[in-house]
This record gives C-alpha cells, sequence and structure tokens, in this order.
C-alpha cells in the first residue's frame, strides 16, 4: 500500500443481523465491521460479523498491535467479537475502545459479560486484551499522526461516530443514528464537515421512517442532504436492512447518484482508497 494513502476497507455492511443467500451475494450478508489504514497503521470499526475475516487478516498479515474501536454494544455490532482472532493469539495485543456507556458501563465490564458462560464458554482471554475508555466529544490519539474525533449519536442506548483524521484526510463513519424529519442534526454536520468520505446509515428509505420511529436508524435521502450541507465528497450507504436484496441496493443507489454523484451502497470487500 502506498504509504501516504488513506484506505478503507468493508468487512460487513448489513445491519440488524447477519443474512445470507443468492439474493445478498453481491452486497453481502456480514454486520458492521470496516478496517482503516493510515499508511502502515491499520484500525478496525465494530465488531459485527465481518470481524471474524478481518480477523483472520490481520494474522495472515503477522500484525502483532490491534486498536477495534466500537461504536455501541448492540448484537449486531459486537456478534463478531468471541470469533476475532487475535484475541486467542498470545503474540498480539488487542486495544478494545468503547465510549457509548461511559459512566454506566466500562468497556471491560461490556465484553467480559457478553463473551462469558452461559452465552459464550470462555470467560478470559488467552492474548493480552486491554481495554480503553473514553467519553464522547473526547479526541483520540491511537496512533502517531492519527486524529480519531468522537461524537454521540441518537441511537437507543447511545452510539459513538468517529471522524478519523489523517494528513490531511478525513473519514467520517455515522452509524447507527436516527434522525428527526427535516432536522438537520449540527452534530452530525460537525462530524462529516469536508470529509473525504462519509459512511452513514441507510437502514431505511424516508418513506419508510414512518414505520420505524425509535429504531435508532436513518435514510440515505437524509444522509446525503446532511453530506451536501457538509461539502463531503463521497458517501457511502451503510448498514443495509436484512432484507434488502441486491436487486433493491442496486436500485437504492441508481437513485442515489442521481442526487448525490460520489454517493454508492458499500459491499462487503469493498475497498475504497482515499
Amino acid at each position: 500500500m502506498n504509504n501516504d494513502r488513506l484506505q478503507v476497507r468493508f468487512w460487513g455492511v448489513r445491519g440488524s443481523i447477519p443474512v445470507s443467500g443468492p439474493d445478498f451475494s453481491r452486497y453481502g450478508g456480514n454486520t458492521a465491521c470496516i478496517e482503516i489504514r493510515c499508511g502502515d497503521d491499520r484500525i478496525l470499526f465494530d465488531a459485527g460479523s465481518g470481524l471474524r475475516e478481518a480477523g483472520l487478516a490481520l494474522a495472515a498479515d503477522g500484525v502483532s498491535d490491534v486498536d477495534l474501536f466500537l461504536s455501541h454494544c448492540h448484537y449486531d455490532h459486537i456478534i463478531g467479537l468471541p470469533f476475532f482472532d487475535p484475541i486467542y493469539r498470545p503474540s498480539v495485543k488487542t486495544n478494545i475502545w468503547s465510549g457509548h456507556l461511559h459512566g454506566k458501563m466500562t468497556t471491560r465490564q461490556m465484553v467480559e459479560q457478553f463473551i462469558s458462560p452461559p452465552w459464550f464458554p470462555l470467560h478470559a482471554f488467552p492474548a493480552t486484551v486491554n481495554f480503553r475508555d473514553f467519553s464522547p466529544g473526547q479526541m483520540l490519539t491511537p496512533r502517531k499522526g492519527i486524529t480519531i474525533r468522537t461524537f454521540m449519536l441518537n441511537h437507543p442506548g447511545g452510539a459513538v461516530g468517529y471522524r478519523i483524521e489523517w494528513r490531511s484526510k478525513s473519514v467520517a463513519l455515522v452509524y447507527d443514528v436516527e434522525h428527526s424529519p427535516g432536522v438537520y442534526d449540527p452534530t452530525l454536520l460537525e462530524l462529516m464537515k469536508g470529509a473525504d468520505l462519509v459512511v452513514y446509515d441507510c437502514t431505511y428509505n424516508e418513506d419508510e421512517m414512518q414505520h420505524f420511529r425509535g429504531f435508532g436508524h436513518s435514510s440515505w435521502q437524509h444522509g446525503i442532504k446532511l453530506a451536501q450541507m457538509a461539502h463531503a465528497r463521497r458517501f457511502a450507504m451503510f448498514h443495509h436492512a436484512p432484507s434488502r436484496t441486491d436487486q433493491q441496493l442496486a436500485e437504492m443507489e441508481r437513485s442515489a447518484k442521481l442526487v448525490f454523484p460520489g454517493a454508492f451502497a458499500a459491499y462487503e470487500g469493498q475497498i475504497v482508497e482515499i
């Protein structure tokens, strides 16, 4: 990889629950997991079912120092964590970060309750796992030259949005989040401001939102309006509804491009160079 290039890889793009079958082969069925490479540094965001494949790739490449940031702990965003290869390798150091439950539960408490009997057979990690807590709004520097700004999002139980900044490039991860009709959240505009890429929760179409108020998700129409207002360059539709077929996502992508040419529906395995 070019050491001056920022790269985004989608290991899982689905929301709510993993899916499989011929109707989901193009965009993929694994839930949220994104890898961001800043030169030689590789950082993971969210631990959905796509995290399993991401962990195997890191192991194959001999990565020995891993940072994993969680947006929140709903099942679809952490279900891959017990199957993450690095936490079973004593030679690998894994740092797990979270902030959405700041003041209510630590990252260690959250993870150890999830990966424990009777829900999972293990109650300890063979590898070195460090738990990092932060408060939404903090600016984090997990690696030299990499700045991550954190934002609390409107989602049941809370969720954290991340803005990754490196060498004048930026990626905004905006999921999971629910919008109010006609209201353009200033927090989201700040998070997305001038970003080279925005990854946004597009679980629903706008005409579906009235049936799912309170579920904590947004639409591609609203996300694109925010991206335009924030002068973002590209827009990745993400967190696809589990029932959304390849054909439906392709149609959604075509509609979105008519409004915002830099829009696309993210698919599993996709690599975006910035």
